[in-house]
């Protein structure tokens, strides 16, 4: 199933791949330390720097060498919000709280819509819609139970597609149905973090790459940023490390939950057979617990196909055969088909399912994009600097005090491969009931 051709990285990377060369040195001062050069860490960057306030981006690798450049590079606009992998969903909990949040993640999607256009990134943005398929009946069932919430709060244009017409959106019979999202998108994520990284150049914006942070103190009414590559005086610090959040702090580090996300990229297909497959160009998803999502790429003429193959990190080798299979099992005119790419990268779940921003010590952060993490960082990024500016008209749904860990969990995540096997489980026997 491995091409000749075959590389362990992502796809995405043959249009733009993570850079360091002639790293830029942090400065001595700066009004905003921001540490993580992801869509978060730039987006936050860029709108500081439009609102006067000087900032520097520390990155400990090189240049979108993490999950911004790693993603399957669907944009939702909410639909994923507070839906937990237990399957425990914040509109039963709080109705009240699932609206307020589901509003701004509405307002997240527009926003990355506006920042694209504004700063003319070229990232094959495409307003494409969604399929998110039941696995079950039961699923169907409950999906019909959320359209109208996500088309009041969320305005998601959300319609239900019962399994006689599914082959309008999938040259599959997989599912039972499923729920269609018209407000979703699609972009090359490389190319977008590309836009991002040069719309802060044009700014003057120092983005220092291998400069990994190994202490953050208090000094003088601020901050002491200690990194590989020197020391930066800051006024304020952001955390956007989402899912690569590690020791240098220790309270971030034990409210998000690193989950490996695996993907893989075929060769290119023949013309007929990859425009029948997902007819409409669409991203598209599934009601598992242990969830696969997939599409075209831009050009339409291969499938990215990701998923949990495990829920820690494997090598691309290994995680490949697995998403191949998962792919032929939707798809069986695909089997013969070869990989081209294979890679993961590390998405960040919190433990009540929504993304957060607000302070900690002391830090501001943004953290836990819980899949949706292309819209959302962005959304958050921006939000943070608007409050740190001083010129947040409201209270943004996701900047609340209550930051949720556990007593038992350190950001160690060890329980990860006992729950995914249980979650595999828990899929399996779900789907042979419904039979």
């Amino acid at each position: 199933m491995f091409h000749p051709d075959f590389k362990p990285m992502p796809y995405w990377w043959e249009a733009y791949r993570p850079e360091a060369d002639d790293p830029v040195d942090p400065p001595a001062q700066a009004r905003v330390a921001i540490v993580g050069g992801g869509y978060a860490g730039l987006s936050t960057a860029l709108e500081l720097q439009k609102r006067g306030l000087d900032p520097v981006v520390l990155e400990a690798r090189e240049l979108g060498f993490g999950a911004s450049t790693r993603n399957g590079g669907a944009v939702s606009g909410g639909v994923n919000i507070g839906k937990s992998l237990t399957g425990r969903s914040l509109s039963a909990s709080d109705p009240a709280r699932a609206d307020t949040l589901l509003a701004d993640a509405a307002d997240a999607f527009g926003t990355i819509e506006r920042l694209i256009e504004e700063e003319a990134i070229a990232c094959f943005w495409r307003k494409c819609g969604r399929f998110v398929g039941a696995w079950t009946p039961a699923h169907y069932r409950a999906q019909e139970a959320r359209v109208a919430r996500l088309n009041a709060a969320a305005r998601s244009e959300a319609t239900m597609l019962p399994r006689e017409r599914q082959r309008e959106e999938m040259a599959s019979d997989y599912y039972h149905g499923g729920m269609l999202v018209e407000r979703s998108a699609s972009l090359h994520p490389a190319l977008y973090y590309k836009g991002l990284l040069e719309a802060c150049r044009r700014r003057g914006i120092a983005v220092c790459a291998r400069a990994p942070v190994r202490r953050i103190s208090a000094r003088n009414g601020g901050w002491l940023v200690a990194t590989a590559r020197g020391e930066v005086q800051a006024g304020d610090v952001v955390i956007a490390t989402n899912g690569y959040t590690g020791e240098v702090t220790p309270q971030l580090r034990r409210r998000v939950v690193p989950v490996a996300s695996h993907i893989i990229a075929t060769e290119e297909l023949p013309a007929d057979l990859a425009a029948s497959l997902i007819p409409k160009g669409r991203t598209l998803s599934d009601t598992r617990r242990v969830l696969c999502y997939y599409r075209m790429s831009p050009d339409g003429r291969r499938v990215i196909f990701g998923g949990r193959a495990r829920f820690t990190p494997i090598t691309p080798e290994r995680s490949a055969p697995i998403l191949h299979r998962f792919m032929t099992d939707r798809f069986p005119q695909l089997r013969g088909v070869r990989v081209t790419h294979a890679w993961t990268g590390n998405v960040a779940f919190t433990l009540d399912a929504v993304p957060h921003m607000g302070r900690q010590d002391g830090m501001h952060y943004l953290l836990g994009c819980n899949g949706s993490g292309v819209a959302m960082m962005t959304y958050l990024g921006i939000q943070t600097a608007r409050k740190i500016a001083g010129v947040a008209n409201y209270a943004c749904a996701f900047d609340a005090p209550d930051f949720p860990d556990h007593p038992l969990y350190f950001g160690n995540p060890w329980f990860l491969p006992a729950i995914g096997g249980w979650y595999r489980l828990r899929d399996v026997l779900d789907r042979a009931l419904a039979a």
